[in-house]
């Protein structure tokens, strides 16, 4: 006789069925028929095809225009600590077999759904993992999942201090889940003092500020596309536009820049920025500047030709479908006036970090403003996110980052 479930149970519609049998691990609202009473927000259940057939188990909310995410496919899974260790011993095995080992100081350790971690984001910046809890699934079994994460790191003689929460964000709000960050203290381990966290990128040093940066702290996605960006500069005039604290503009001076002026709206970012520089010993050769990118651009059309190397990498303009055509009108328009400032031979980097804008689309605007702008275009290359965050095939909202490098012929 067989053995029964020890979980509720969830029923989903065909549709539904279909995109998890196509790898997808959500379960939307509008896909789930029925729900046993006794599943508790926050809590395991099985999802089942309308004939009873079991699809997988995951965790389940019922406040979540997403209500099921699925954790695991393998109806012999038991959610224990040990199942928690295979996973994330598998996720830092991953990084180890694809990145140097000097580029584990400061990586993703825990890219959500495509480490089969629903809701979860861990990057690490030296001693310090900085961890996102966008699940209210995840934030039930935090308890036990981060020191489990914390071991398994320090059994590979990796030197981790601390763990803090950077639970700040508005997305938490959509899981029926309340703002805030701080240290998680670890067992039997007092609250670390750290304010901040020094880390090596392509032989760039930063300062990481964990606490009060943007998402995590820093932005680790770009790692090898700004090597290639490096490998560009040397003797260019480059424009770096929408800088954050400095890291292209940083690649760009240390691959050889003659100059680099780093452009961003935010005042802070620019003074992280400049500080990023006197730490690498490159003020001489990079200007750090306020302004206002949609502004500055047709200004300096004005202005004789300087720059040959133009670099785009600004914030996501959309995260909904339904401003998807405003945003594309965002990224032709920077684009168009970087193509129509550049000469003859000059280069352009430019990329987009939101999935809703596909790269297909991306790619459409990209020769609508080269159309516009006169030029063509000479592809160098095309190139993604770093493999720290892998792309799920199957999961669409894992393949986010679209990066091109082109001459401008």
């Amino acid at each position: 006789m067989k053995a029964e479930r020890p979980y509720p149970q969830v029923r989903v519609t065909r549709k539904g069925e279909r995109a998890l049998a196509a790898g997808h691990p959500w379960v939307y609202a509008a896909e789930v028929t029925e729900a046993d009473e006794s599943i508790r927000d926050g809590g395991l259940a099985d999802i089942v095809s309308g004939k009873g057939a079991y699809l997988g188990t995951g965790f389940y909310n019922s406040h979540s225009l997403i209500r099921c995410r699925l954790l695991s496919r393998n109806a012999n899974d038991r959610f224990d600590d040990a199942f928690w260790q295979r996973r994330v011993q598998y996720a830092w095995d991953y990084r180890k077999s694809v990145m140097q080992p000097e580029d584990l100081h400061c990586c993703r350790v825990i890219f959500g759904e495509a480490d089969g971690f629903p809701g979860l984001t861990v990057d690490r910046f030296g001693p310090v993992l900085s961890v996102q809890v966008l699940s209210l699934g995840m934030e039930r079994i935090q308890e036990r999942l981060l020191p489990i994460l914390a071991r398994v790191l320090r059994q590979d003689r990796q030197d981790i201090a601390g763990i803090y929460l950077r639970n700040d964000v508005s997305l938490r709000k959509k899981e029926g889940l309340a703002q805030n960050k701080g240290w998680f203290c670890l067992p039997g381990e007092p609250e670390p003092t750290l304010t901040g966290a020094d880390i090596v990128e392509n032989g760039i040093r930063y300062r990481v500020d964990f606490i009060n940066g943007q998402k995590t702290g820093f932005f680790l996605d770009q790692k090898y596309n700004r090597q290639a960006v490096a490998r560009l500069s040397r003797g260019r005039t480059v424009l770096d536009c929408f800088t954050h604290t400095g890291s292209f503009a940083l690649n760009a001076a240390k691959g050889g820049a003659k100059h680099v002026t780093a452009v961003d709206v935010s005042e802070f970012a620019v003074e992280c920025a400049a500080e990023n520089a006197r730490l690498n010993g490159l003020e001489d050769v990079m200007e750090c500047r306020a302004a206002i990118v949609f502004d500055l651009l047709p200004q300096l059309e004005k202005e004789p030709k300087k720059f040959d190397f133009i670099i785009l990498d600004p914030p996501a303009f959309t995260k909904s479908r339904k401003t998807i055509d405003s945003a594309m009108a965002g990224y032709k328009e920077i684009n168009y006036r970087a193509m129509k400032l550049l000469p003859r031979g000059g280069y352009l980097a430019t990329c987009s970090c939101s999935h809703f804008a596909s790269t297909e689309r991306f790619m459409a605007m990209l020769r609508s403003a080269a159309r516009d702008a006169g030029v063509q275009l000479r592809q160098i290359e095309q190139r993604q996110q770093c493999c720290d965050h892998p792309i799920l095939w199957g999961v669409e909202e894992t393949d986010y980052l679209k990066f091109f490098l082109f001459q401008v012929v």
